[in-house]
């Protein structure tokens, strides 16, 4: 299949010390890589540094981990300002999964309690939120967001279902199926009004959104630093002002359990660190290089042009618009709808993008919405032209020959 052009193609990201961004990944070039969003991309800098980070605490174990929370607490120091928080506020956790467990785990419900999630919510935080409710006999209920709701009907329909019984909204920043802004802010004074605390998931936010954490709302909020900053894997923060913040604890009790919020997050005995550590030079590597908010701009029109150029593939067998309306997009990721009943639940979006891998070298991500299923393209600045083809040219077919093979099944 040739690749479709729509528009001309953008250059390829050059970075300040030279040379196109692409070669300062240590990406594979084997594979087209369109789905940054799920697992991140750490730039061989950062690499290296982790590596050298590593060594050194192999070479003297008893020089290293007795030093370790205070080089923790020097990193958060660094890394706090970038989201708009204070050091004194902010804690490293190891992914933004295990924030959301920290938090409902200093949490108490009555029976008859509720707790308010979207449709649109990470699977892994709302099973946490589920068992916390059965935990005390609570109950969690969904409030559903048509995919293109703007802001003002977002906020109508957790205004709606906000009843005297929720104690706890969790809500998402930026959602992760269906890749667009929610405004947390409205809803976490809503839900204020109403005598709720808020659990703000900002997995996706940290880099797409500036000063994530000041502008979330929220009695918490929690990131990810290896998704959009490019920290190595294993590195997220959890930011609270809350009055009660001494109730949150580490998933692993250590030596400094009995040190308050933060400090107590600083002392994790044996595990390794350096993920946390290595994320201040990645952050500063994106400025440096590029500065984070051209980073922004450069990341919208690579997501749009690569949103167009599949969009135009996909287009003759779709019997809907491909390019989806998602009433408040972010930066970097777009959704296009699939053919054939694909992507309909996780289980056949997992297939799929392990399909593409194995069968067009693709690292793709593919979700659902409605019963609808769709491809989530996300983008960086190592993204290029040549992304963009070689999925119309290499996964297209193969995602029509799947859409045609469950036909005939």
């Amino acid at each position: 299949m040739d690749p479709v052009r729509t528009a001309p193609a953008p250059p390829p990201v050059h970075l300040a010390s030279g040379g196109p961004a692409r070669d300062a990944w240590p990406l594979d070039e084997a594979i087209a890589h369109l789905n940054h969003g799920s697992f991140g991309a750490v730039p061989t800098e950062v690499v290296r540094h982790q590596e050298d980070l590593r060594r050194q605490g192999d070479l003297s174990p008893v020089g290293w981990f007795p030093r370790l929370p205070e080089l923790i607490a020097a990193a958060r120091r660094e890394v706090a300002p970038f989201v708009g928080a204070r050091a004194e506020d902010t804690v490293f956790v190891p992914n933004a999964s295990a924030a959301a467990t920290v938090v409902f785990n200093a949490l108490r419900l009555e029976p008859g309690d509720e707790i308010l999630v979207s449709d649109h919510g990470y699977g892994a935080v709302t099973t946490g939120a589920r068992r916390l409710a059965r935990r005390y006999g609570a109950r969690v209920r969904s409030v559903a967001l048509p995919l293109a709701a703007d802001a003002d009907e977002v906020v109508e329909r957790f205004r709606a279902e906000l009843t005297d019984a929720v104690r706890l909204v969790v809500v998402d920043q930026i959602t992760s199926p269906t890749a667009r802004l929610l405004p947390t802010a409205r809803i976490t004074e809503l839900a204020h009004e109403r005598g709720a605390r808020v659990l703000v998931d900002g997995a996706h936010a940290p880099g797409l959104v500036e000063d994530a954490a000041a502008g979330a709302g929220g009695d918490w909020w929690f990131g990810n630093l290896h998704k959009w900053p490019c920290a190595p894997r294993g590195a997220a923060l959890l930011v609270t002002e809350a009055a009660d913040r001494d109730d949150l604890w580490p998933l692993i009790d250590s030596w400094g359990a009995e040190e308050s919020y933060p400090e107590r997050f600083d002392t994790q005995g044996t595990i390794d660190a350096t993920s946390y550590l290595a994320s201040p030079l990645a952050i500063d590597f994106v400025e440096r290089e590029y500065g984070w908010a051209r980073t922004r701009e450069t990341m919208t029109a690579l997501a749009d042009h690569g949103a167009a150029v599949i969009g135009a593939a996909l287009q003759p067998f779709v019997d809907a618009p491909v390019a989806t309306d998602v009433g408040m997009p972010v930066v970097s990721m777009r959704l296009l709808r699939l053919p054939g009943g694909l992507g309909r639940d996780r289980r056949d979006a997992d297939e799929l993008r392990m399909r593409l891998l194995d069968l067009a070298g693709m690292e793709s991500a593919f979700t659902s919405s409605e019963g609808v299923g769709y491809l989530r393209l996300s983008v960086h600045l190592y993204t290029e032209q040549r992304d963009f083809d070689a999925f119309v040219d290499r996964a297209v077919p193969q995602i029509l020959a799947f859409a045609e093979e469950r036909r005939g099944g």
